[in-house]
């Protein structure tokens, strides 16, 4: 089964920004998280589609390699697939060997590459996202290996010198009047090679481990942030030092409220009476209650604005604001009694020119022009 393109399973156009792009996919996710829908397949599938969706359009690189080649330009199994930074196999990186040092330029020797970035998801609540804390990750990696202490060599003995480039990494080919500079591919740039390999990592001088890592969380990370720990990712090649580890927050579906930047969204439901003739409500913060004063005659979906109770900027150290709209609630499960209530206040707020009901009598006076003009 193919790929639906991002753009589609996000619901977004091609030139989207991407704050219309981070806006698509919390709504996607609050709608499809596995939370929510147990036991449900479909919204499993659409949660990892859109997730996938989003990790890709929330990186520029990644974005325009995507625009240019499609699923094949983010696919790390082809040749031609981003792989990000420091990664191997980028575009930078073959036009960089092949022109880099024509004509005989480069700047001297030109080593291995470290070793590789890696990227990992850290999944936050809104609370932990907000106040900042330290979690605890898992990160499948190579590390130097512990036997030959990263030389690759069996402990006891040490790597010679490379006879091809004799110990500088590159090697230069003549053609005619060109001189191009390249790694060397007998010590692939290492300047030495291993004539008696360790025996735990075959000579590498690395091996796979999964490490258990602290990340201190800052107060105020949002979705599609990172956090870079350096030295953290993949260890290089003998002589070469580690990649770099970016850990990316991605919140969790709140059940009270939404995050856009700094500020919060929350909906409280209000009885018509409340909203009607006034009163307090409690409203919740995640620093703890608020009182919000609803005046006489508040309509449904208002919106409030408590300023200060949004999000501290884990940049500026601005503090956002928390925005509640209110719902107006249809009471249910009315006895006889009430019903009767009911309909002697409806009676009561009928007629007297629109007063109590100044919306019904402006949308009854367009349904009667627009039957007047289509009836002419």
């Amino acid at each position: 089964m193919s790929k639906r393109d991002f753009y589609e399973v996000l619901g977004v156009p091609k030139d989207a920004s991407s704050v219309d792009i981070k806006k698509a996919y919390r709504r996607l996710a609050m709608k499809h998280h596995p939370d929510r829908n147990s036991n449900d397949s479909d919204s499993e599938m659409k949660f990892k589609e859109a997730k996938e969706a989003f990790e890709v359009l929330s990186n520029s690189q990644k974005r325009a390699a995507y625009d240019q080649f499609g699923h094949a330009g983010v696919d790390p199994s082809n040749n031609g697939g981003f792989h990000g930074a420091g990664g191997a196999g980028g575009f930078g990186d073959i036009f960089g060997d092949i022109f880099g040092d024509i004509f005989g330029g480069g700047g001297g020797r030109r080593g291995p590459a470290r070793g590789a970035d890696l990227k990992v998801s850290l999944e936050l609540s809104l609370e932990d996202a907000v106040r900042g804390t330290e979690a605890k990750i898992s990160v499948p990696t190579t590390v130097s290996c512990n036997t030959c202490e990263g030389t690759g060599a069996k402990p006891g003995s040490s790597p010679t010198t490379c006879g091809t480039c004799g110990g500088q990494g590159q090697v230069r080919m003549q053609q005619g009047f060109f001189s191009i500079q390249q790694t060397c591919p007998e010590c692939r740039g290492t300047g030495s090679v291993v004539s008696d390999p360790c025996g735990n990592c075959r000579g590498q001088g690395r091996v796979r481990e999964t490490r258990n890592l602290s990340v201190k969380v800052p107060a105020g990370v949002d979705e599609g942030d990172q956090i870079r720990l350096q030295g953290e990712g993949e260890a290089g090649p003998p002589g070469t030092g580690s990649g770099d580890l970016y850990v990316q927050i991605v919140l969790t579906p709140h059940p009270i409220f939404t995050r856009d930047g700094d500020n919060l969204y929350c909906e409280m439901p209000v009885s018509f009476a409340t909203a009607a003739l006034g009163g307090e409500l409690e409203i919740p913060t995640l620093a703890g209650r608020a009182t919000l004063k609803v005046p006489p005659e508040t309509q449904s979906e208002r919106m409030f604005r408590l300023r200060g109770k949004g999000v501290r900027n884990v940049r500026n150290g601005n503090q956002g604001d928390l925005y509640c709209r209110l719902k107006i609630e249809t009471p249910v499960h009315l006895n006889r009694k009430q019903k009767e209530l009911l309909r002697e206040f409806d009676e009561l707020t009928r007629g007297g020119e629109g007063k109590h009901r100044p919306q019904e009598r402006g949308w009854t006076n367009k349904i009667k022009s627009f039957l007047d003009d289509f009836v002419s």
